[in-house]
């Protein structure tokens, strides 16, 4: 912060060097704004995955249908067109629309997707994850049962403490689209959008965490097999009849790799399911959910199948993670029983090499000692040869007196080839 001239409030606040994104962190708080209106109405809300730049083109798409441009670095826009209010959302994974069609007189009860809708679902159809429709009534215009909206076996809660009621039975209907009923008593625009909110928030991040069942069943057959194989292999280290180390090895190297190819490719969806799961328990707390009649609640309808998929789901996870510890130990032993057999291989060579440094020591002091009896012999050769070519010569030599100091000679010049052998040894 630099202060120019004064410490006006006015001149602080333009001085001030804030964060570049502190802005945008900001208002991250009103990035997901909900739909605030008024019974009676209908609310459609689509999902659909992000795969392949899915969203961009939807927005392409919407834009040519709409006639207007969305803004594609937003996260979220809301669009009115002929009294009907479109919103769309773009998540990590999906991407949303909710339109709002206001309800006039006694029209159809859950009629069929208005054309810009039902052309996107067409259209983007192989991506839809998630279809509802919620149907918005007023307690006045409320027969008193669920069944006279074509729901068989409904499940049913009043909530946000008393002031609506909410019913779906969970079929799909023949467009593939699930229904539910809101009943209004008490919600003001701002409360009843955002109750809607959360139960379309529901049903999309329930369907986004069962994403993950389908893969989750797959991998429990792999995982049997990789168990058998896990066992068979144990069961070859334990016994030890192999002679060499390295097939068991390269299989166990094998079955690592296929599990942490099997765990690269699961590893982000069964997080991802963990992260919607608690989404879906926190909107279905927030509903603040108590029994209508004999009817069981919705919450407890949802989360009584839904858990088992998500407990499923995160067994099969840690039952990966678990097997992938075991290979690895497995792995471990097996390299430390190679490792042993390597040492106790490279002893044994050891062995060999002291036992031949020894042999070689013996000869190498062998040929020492005959080279210096070999040297002395002719030495007193040479000397031998001196004397005698003197005697010829008529220098007499007398025989002690040439013992006496060629001796000495002698042995003296043979203590000095030993001692110079010696040096160079130690050297």
């Amino acid at each position: 912060m630099v202060v120019r001239r004064s410490l006006g409030s006015h001149d602080f606040l333009e001085t001030l060097t804030m964060h570049p994104q502190r802005e945008r962190l900001h208002n991250e708080l009103h990035a997901r704004p909900s739909i605030y209106f008024a019974e009676p109405a209908h609310l459609y809300h689509y999902a659909f995955l992000d795969s392949e730049d899915t969203c961009d083109a939807m927005l392409a798409r919407l834009g040519e249908l709409t006639g207007r441009h969305p803004d594609v670095e937003a996260a979220q826009e809301i669009i009115e067109l002929e009294g009907q209010v479109l919103k769309w959302e773009r998540h990590t994974e999906f991407f949303t629309l909710t339109l709002l069609v206001p309800r006039h007189g006694h029209g159809e009860t859950w009629p069929a997707p208005p054309p810009l809708l039902a052309e996107m679902a067409a259209q983007y159809q192989r991506v839809l994850i998630n279809a509802s429709l919620i149907l918005v009534e007023s307690e006045a215009a409320w027969p008193g049962e669920a069944e006279a909206y074509g729901f068989r076996d409904p499940a049913g809660s009043s909530v946000g403490d008393g002031d609506a009621t909410i019913w779906s039975d969970f079929r799909l209907t023949d467009e593939g689209i699930n229904r539910i009923l809101l009943v209004n008593r008490g919600l003001d625009d701002f409360r009843l959008g955002r109750m809607t909110r959360r139960l379309l928030e529901i049903e999309t991040y329930r369907m986004m965490a069962s994403l993950a069942l389908p893969l989750a069943k797959e991998l429990g057959a792999e995982l049997r097999n990789y168990e058998v194989e896990l066992g068979e292999l144990s069961d070859r280290n334990a016994e030890q009849q192999e002679e060499s180390s390295r097939p068991l090895l390269a299989a166990i190297s094998s079955l690592s790799a296929r599990l942490e190819r099997s765990g690269a490719r699961s590893r982000q969806r069964f997080s991802a399911t963990e992260a919607y799961a608690r989404i879906v328990y926190t909107r279905i707390e927030e509903l603040r959910e108590t029994r209508v009649g004999d009817c069981p609640r919705l919450g407890t309808f949802i989360l009584r199948r839904f858990r088992p998929t998500v407990h499923y789901c995160a067994a099969i996870d840690r039952r990966q993670e678990s097997l992938a510890e075991s290979v690895a130990r497995l792995n471990d032993l097996l390299r430390t029983r190679a490792q042993v057999e390597i040492e106790e291989q490279n002893s044994e060579i050891l062995q060999s090499l002291n036992e031949r440094s020894s042999s070689q020591l013996k000869i190498q002091k062998a040929v020492e000692g005959l080279s210096i009896i070999v040297i002395s012999y002719y030495l007193f050769s040479l000397f031998k040869l001196g004397l005698q070519s003197l005697d010829a010569l008529g220098v007499p030599i007398v025989p002690s007196v040439a013992a006496s100091v060629l001796g000495p000679l002698g042995i003296l010049i043979i203590a000095l080839l030993a001692w110079r052998i010696w040096r160079v040894k130690r050297h």
